[in-house]
């Protein structure tokens, strides 16, 4: 054997060594817990073949706790880049098989590689999280891992799209990364997040707290809003990834795929012209209007168990794709409130970044009131959503469906955010207040001399809503643009998008923006 294929042959034996991470032993481990491993989960993200590595030999540099007689190729986490349905995306997936995934000045390294490679071509990056955290043995230099991971983050976001896979724990400094990303996936039973653990939580607080509790992907996607998506396996979260970068251009500078449909674009929904209850105070399903005008009734849910009162994600009008925000009558009569405001806001600005049209539909009574609520500073946060909108420079329809009263009005893509076409339902009631409300304000005192107020009470109403609650009083003054036949929504929004297909607007030169956190 001469000396080349003897090098070719050390090559090939230290890939294989690099392949097997942490060995077999904790390979069947990860595998007994119902986990993949890290180069199982590329395999099974990218298209077959295309995975190119990066740093397959790197190794760790720490000689504390004897360190130096551990040493692993590739030091815990496996990265590179290759193709989702053609398209390059680059990769890192945290390999738990090696010191339990954490984190190292090396594997920052690695990550930190990926993230600049990605800002510089333009493509999203995927990020696969299964790590117990820092790595204690390396002490300030870990610490200094985490950070230059996040400065990545902060400087690509808005950039690229950034997408983070929680498919096993994700504890300690680095849950700062997926925080700093677009969306954040979790899988229930398997993953979960915090700052600090059940144990260092009972020894300062004295709570006693499991893991799932604490940090588990249903706590996350239904409290905290921290997980955009809970799935139920590792399988549906890849399968998940790759729905949503359907939805989304490769950066900033790009637009989103056009996916060919075969949905008429003049398609009619009776149902949407009985959709409306009579009486206004019942409830009716968003979804049922959303399915009846996007193409072929699919619609990707955001935040679903987050905040379900505005209901917020993707789909597409004649196969381009498009953000929705809308009211959800069936939850809280559809109100906003701090947590609906923080979805709408994020996702608004998220669409905004990577020239997503956004389709809003409103029905919404107010803000929901209450001491919680204005010591929580609801207040800023639904400044946070009017901010949102009116700083989005991509095409914004809205139509109102039913109620679009005072503040919360404004809020929801309103003319004077710089909304491009707004529509409203012949049932739309646009107004400072609710007749019931408005009445009780302007005739208040004069109903109290009355011995039966009801029927004044009844008449007024009946006059307010002629003069103010319908749409005809906005579409008067501008504020909306047409009054549609419910029926066509869909005709009207693809039009209107296509009309839009080339809009141009700016916002003023600053250095940022003072975003109301």
């Amino acid at each position: 054997m001469g000396l080349q294929e003897e090098k070719v042959k050390e090559l090939i034996s230290l890939r294989e060594k690099a392949r097997i991470g942490g060995g077999q032993k904790r390979i069947d481990s990860q595998h007994a817990k119902g986990k993949y491993t890290a180069r199982e989960r590329i395999n099974m993200l990218l298209d077959e073949g295309s995975f190119e590595e990066f740093g397959m030999f790197i190794t760790h540099r720490c000689t504390n706790f004897g360190m130096q007689d551990k040493v692993f190729l590739g030091d815990g986490v496996v990265t590179g880049y290759g193709t989702i349905d053609g398209r390059l995306v680059y990769v890192f997936a945290q390999d738990f098989t090696v010191f339990g995934g954490s984190l190292s000045e090396t594997m920052a390294l690695k990550i930190s590689m990926v993230q600049d490679k990605a800002i510089e071509m333009g493509a999203p990056i995927i990020g696969i999280n299964d790590s117990g955290g820092a790595r204690i043995q390396e002490g300030v230099n870990a610490l200094n891992g985490f950070a230059e991971v996040f400065q990545r983050n902060i400087l690509a976001s808005g950039v690229v799209p950034q997408i983070s896979a929680m498919f096993g724990p994700n504890a300690g400094g680095f849950v700062y990364s997926p925080a700093l990303t677009d969306f954040n996936i979790m899988v229930k039973g398997t993953s979960y997040m915090f700052l600090t653990g059940p144990t260092v939580v009972k020894s300062v607080t004295g709570e006693d707290i499991t893991q799932e509790n604490l940090g588990g992907a249903m706590v996350h996607a239904s409290k905290s809003g921290v997980a955009h998506f809970a799935v139920d396996s590792e399988e549906d979260g890849i399968q998940l990834i790759k729905d949503l970068l359907s939805y989304i251009p490769q950066n900033n500078m790009e637009e989103a795929p056009i996916v060919p449909t075969d949905d008429p674009i003049d398609r009619l929904d009776d149902s949407l012209n009985t959709i409306i209850p009579d009486n206004p105070n019942q409830p009716y399903d968003i979804y049922n209007v959303i399915g009846a005008i996007v193409d072929e009734g699919k619609f990707l849910e955001v935040h679903a168990d987050f905040a379900k009162n505005l209901v917020v994600g993707f789909a597409r009008f004649n196969g381009r794709s498009t953000g929705i925000v809308a009211n959800q009558p069936k939850m809280l009569a559809g109100v906003l409130d701090i947590n609906a405001s923080r979805k709408g806001a994020r996702f608004v600005r998220f669409c905004d970044a990577f020239n997503i049209p956004i389709v809003t539909l409103v029905d919404v009574p107010g803000f929901l009131p209450g001491s919680q609520q204005e010591y929580g500073g609801v207040i800023d946060f639904g400044a946070q959503m009017l901010y949102a909108y009116g700083e989005a420079t991509v095409p914004k329809i809205t139509i109102v469906l039913r109620k679009g009263y005072g503040g919360s009005f404004i809020v929801m893509g309103s003319k004077q955010l710089r909304n491009d076409i707004n529509y409203a339902w012949p049932s739309a009631e646009i107004a400072v207040m609710g007749p019931s409300g408005a009445i009780g304000i302007l005739y208040g005192k004069e109903m109290k001399n009355m011995e039966n107020p009801k029927e004044f009470k009844a008449e007024k109403e009946k006059e307010y809503i002629k003069t103010f609650a319908n749409p005809y009083v906005a579409a008067r003054f501008g504020y909306i643009d047409d009054i549609i036949e419910p029926r066509n929504t869909r005709f009207r929004i693809i039009r209107a998008l296509q009309s839009l297909a080339n809009k141009r607007l700016t916002n003023p030169p600053k250095k940022h923006d003072n975003l109301p956190l």
